[in-house]
């Protein structure tokens, strides 16, 4: 296989690890690093493609430790809140919104690390705006994560729940964002031909993924889970000064 070929697998798997251990994060691997070898507009579709895949294997694993009233919560409120995201994209300075999420996210990650928090959610009532913010930051941004890993942490989940249940959301979100694609006429031959050849790469992520989130004391995983939240919080901010 040419160079190219091998570089995407080897992200893609990359990746596709790092959602399965966390929940998370493939975002931040997968569609900035393909973009450098590839178009974006295959690039997305192959990594949207990879994560309903992900997605549907994990709810399937380990459906008992999916909070499924949350997840439903978060969904419904996510398709709300995309609208107002586009409408934020076309009208809202890019740079400000930028600075402000990633202010914080840096300083709601920083607090908990240092303060090391209880859980302060005891229920879903506040999940709608949870799942509002991931709606607006995904339709502006392409950003769901955030907004989600924050409820996630505030609810206390173990790191098993914590990965299920972002999977029993992300698996209908990024279907509709699949099929987006397809209207659009983006999910070409080369989509489905990256796409075939990564699977059993991204079989063998999933499989280490769940070992080492297994793995993972509640401690440990949300020392990771917010250290993460720092560095998405400070690539927005060097995006936003950069543009």
């Amino acid at each position: 296989m040419p160079g190219t070929t091998w570089a995407v697998l080897a992200v893609l798997v990359f990746a596709t690890f790092i959602r399965s251990a966390f929940g998370f994060g493939e975002a931040l691997v997968a569609v900035p690093l393909l973009a450098l070898i590839m178009p974006v507009d295959v690039a997305a579709p192959v990594a949207v493609l990879v994560s309903i895949t992900v997605a549907a294997v994990i709810v399937v694993q380990d459906w008992r430790a999916v909070h499924f009233g949350s997840a439903a919560w978060l969904v419904v409120a996510t398709l709300a809140g995309t609208p107002l995201g586009l409408l934020l994209l076309t009208r809202a300075p890019e740079a400000m919104v930028k600075v402000g999420l990633a202010v914080a996210i840096i300083a709601f990650s920083a607090y908990s690390l240092l303060r090391r928090p209880h859980a302060t959610l005891a229920d879903n009532g506040l999940a709608w705006i949870f799942g509002l913010a991931a709606g607006v930051l995904g339709g502006a941004y392409g950003m769901n994560g955030p907004p989600l890993v924050v409820f996630g942490t505030l609810r206390g989940w173990s790191p098993q729940e914590f990965r299920a249940t972002l999977q029993a959301y992300f698996l209908p979100a990024s279907a509709v964002v699949m099929a987006g694609y397809w209207f659009a006429g983006l999910w070409v031959p080369p989509v489905t031909r990256y796409y075939v050849m990564a699977l059993p790469g991204i079989a063998a992520a999933i499989l280490l993924g769940r070992v080492v989130n297994r793995r993972l004391d509640a401690h440990r995983f949300l020392m990771l889970v917010h250290g993460g939240l720092i560095m998405i919080g400070a690539i927005l901010f060097a995006q936003a000064l950069g543009r």
